[in-house]
């Protein structure tokens, strides 16, 4: 199954950051992706972190729903709507941060709130997630039927969520055979724990894992990591675009996840 993993270096123009995935996500359509990852924040990333309360949305309805539909009828793919800001039902100062999954007839299959917010400070150099953003509470994963005929359990997750290994193996207890992670990892952040933390999460589940980044400086003087890729679940780095918007293409197949749980059964061993 070919699946795309998109890199962008989204503005403070939500009209502008939509264009720009959709012109991705058509390229990754015409080289025959049949699911298409978007990063977090693909939709906005604001001047101050309050901007994206601006453009919440209530579940079912907003321009950048119906993009995310509209493409994926389209171009008759899946699309995995990186991340986009989502009203709190009793909270008007605050969203939830979520991942919104549509499949090749438009239609909304999922939707993973991020559980874990993202909280850092080095210097003049700080984020704190949980002043916008309300903790989703369940892991969430779905199934795919690609064009093979295989169906696929698919895993969700969303960038600071990586360094919460029990995320991962509840994805794994679930059935996760492909974990996506789309993320806007910080520069600083993304230097030292990325594609290590990536790694490990394909290598412990032995699984695939995808992750499309933003990456770049971004309008706001943010600078993030990018480095989006697709790692086997034996851990080895199949593709990786450096920074800048581009569109990731790699095929994946079930044969290394089985080779991968049969010459090393460490899922069978686990004993807690």
């Amino acid at each position: 199954m070919k699946v795309a993993a998109l890199q962008m270096v989204s503005g403070v123009s939500c009209s502008a950051n939509l264009q720009a995935a959709k012109i991705l996500i058509k390229q990754a359509a015409e080289q025959g992706a049949e699911i298409v990852v978007l990063p977090e924040y693909f939709c906005l990333l604001g001047a101050v972190d309050t901007d994206k309360l601006a453009i919440k949305e209530v579940l079912g309805r907003g321009p950048i729903q119906e993009m995310l539909s509209q493409s994926a009828e389209q171009h008759k793919i899946w699309i995995v709507g990186g991340t986009l800001p989502l009203e709190a039902e009793n909270d008007s100062h605050k969203v939830y941060n979520s991942t919104l999954v549509f499949n090749p007839q438009g239609e909304l299959v999922v939707r993973y709130n991020k559980i874990h917010l993202f909280k850092f400070k080095k210097g003049n150099e700080q984020y704190d997630e949980s002043k916008t953003l309300v903790a989703g509470s369940t892991p969430v994963v779905f199934d795919m039927l690609c064009q093979a005929g295989q169906t696929w359990r698919i895993g969700l997750s969303i960038c600071y969520d990586l360094r919460f290994p029990e995320l991962y193996r509840a994805l794994s207890d679930l059935g996760s055979e492909l974990i996506l992670v789309p993320s806007a990892f910080t520069y600083t952040t993304g230097a030292a724990h990325w594609e290590i933390l990536l790694r490990a999460r394909a290598i412990e589940n032995q699984a695939w894992v995808m992750a499309a980044a933003q990456g770049g400086t971004h309008e706001n003087s943010r600078k993030t990591w990018g480095q989006t890729l697709v790692v086997s679940p034996w851990g080895k780095v199949m593709s990786q675009l450096e920074t800048g918007s581009g569109c990731l293409v790699v095929d994946i197949n079930k044969d290394e996840i089985d080779e991968a749980r049969t010459n090393l059964p460490a899922l069978k061993h686990r004993r807690l």
